[in-house]
């Protein structure tokens, strides 16, 4: 008799589980980039997802992805679609703060979730936070702060820095001058997309640094490395992964051999869940994944574990089981801050070439358990 009601609780709680999972099918509308010079940014984001997706299992799930094109204008009105059109549920996929900006302040305000895997501007992380935003990658400053904190220990003293002028590149010299103790030799805001860098080279070789703190994402990384390395400047280069990432490396070569760059994640970050990652990305997509790949991984999970937990149809008990964050990250340790930004260790990367491909190795840690400065800006 005990056994026969064992065996009943069991098998009704695994039909509530399932009607949790079933009962309300999620409709995620994904708007990232997909063309144009930042592409690879969002195939790696989108092909992450979709793997995390495919691991689970699960039906439930219906996701639209769309082509941002890296244009604002184009952002919104996908966004205007997805929201009005396709009655999405939960928004991701931007890679691009200016788009960020564009598009989810106005998205949360018609009480749709955005979790972000990837841009995480100020502006929202502060007084502009929102219950029904998530980032799953950082805010914005983090890496930077980061590489602040390791030129400062490797005995950096003078530093020129240079980023897009936009709310990401703001963001990059911000915290990369909040945690750098050393003097700025200059600091340069360059044109968002631009590809010639003769001049800022020139100044940079003018100033008398001891050290060169870029961020350039995307095809911007690629055309500076390249300039920079025939220019023939042997003034180090430090930066945050984006600028030496998995894609951005194969462009570059040994140009970027030896540089130090600042991430939260890495291939060979030593858990299960990263390891059993980059085996699966790998044979799925043929080739190793990127931070961003990363990142779309650990946001789909975030998602299957919210889904798993509560119904989408009710706000206040999803947004619970996200603030929850309980799925495994491929960082490993992560949670939710106040603000619904993540506190993560951020570590310290080294270009290196492992057979045929430029890649990146772990060296240490930059900074321990690290939430953003603004927080505390957040009245959540």
């Amino acid at each position: 008799m005990n056994k026969m009601l064992l065996g009943l609780t069991t098998a009704l709680a695994l039909i509530a589980s399932a009607a949790v999972s079933s009962a309300d099918p999620v409709k995620v509308g994904m708007i990232t980039t997909l063309s144009g010079g930042g592409a690879s940014l969002g195939i790696d984001v989108r092909d992450g997802f979709q793997l995390a997706i495919k691991q689970s299992g699960r039906t439930d799930i219906e996701l639209i992805v769309e082509d941002d094109a890296q244009k604002p204008d184009l952002a919104v009105q996908l966004s205007d679609k997805l929201i009005q059109s396709d009655k999405v549920d939960v928004m991701t996929g931007i890679i691009w703060s200016n788009l960020a900006m564009a598009v989810i302040p106005g998205a949360v305000a018609q009480d749709k979730i955005y979790l972000s895997p990837n841009a995480g501007p100020s502006a929202l992380a502060g007084a502009g936070c929102n219950a029904n935003y998530f980032n799953v990658a950082w805010q914005n400053d983090n890496l930077h702060e980061a590489m602040g904190a390791y030129a400062t220990t490797a005995g950096f003293k003078k530093s020129f820095i240079l980023a897009p002028n936009y709310p990401a590149g703001q963001d990059a010299l911000t915290g990369f001058k909040r945690f750098f103790k050393g003097e700025i030799a200059k600091e340069i805001y360059t044109q968002l997309g631009q590809t010639d860098y003769a001049a800022e080279i020139a100044e940079i070789r003018a100033s008398g640094a001891d050290s060169v703190f870029f961020f350039l994402p995307g095809g911007m990384g690629i055309a500076f490395m390249k300039q920079y390395a025939g220019a023939g400047v042997d003034v180090p280069l430090l930066g945050p992964a984006f600028s030496f990432d998995q894609n951005i490396l194969q462009a570059v070569g040994d140009a970027a051999l030896g540089v130090k760059n600042t991430s939260q994640w890495s291939k060979d970050l030593d858990n299960e869940t990263n390891k059993a990652f980059v085996e699966s990305y790998q044979a799925e997509y043929n080739r190793l994944p990127s931070l961003y790949s990363s990142q779309g991984f650990d946001t789909a999970n975030l998602l299957i574990s919210a889904m798993d937990a509560a119904s989408i149809s009710d706000k206040d008990a999803f947004r619970a089981a996200l603030k929850a964050a309980n799925f495994k990250s491929t960082r490993g340790d992560f949670k939710f801050n106040t603000n619904n930004h993540p506190i993560q260790d951020i570590y310290v990367r080294e270009v290196v070439k492992e057979g045929d491909i430029y890649t990146n190795k772990l060296v240490g840690v930059a900074l321990e358990d690290h939430g953003d400065a603004y927080a505390a800006d957040c009245k959540m």
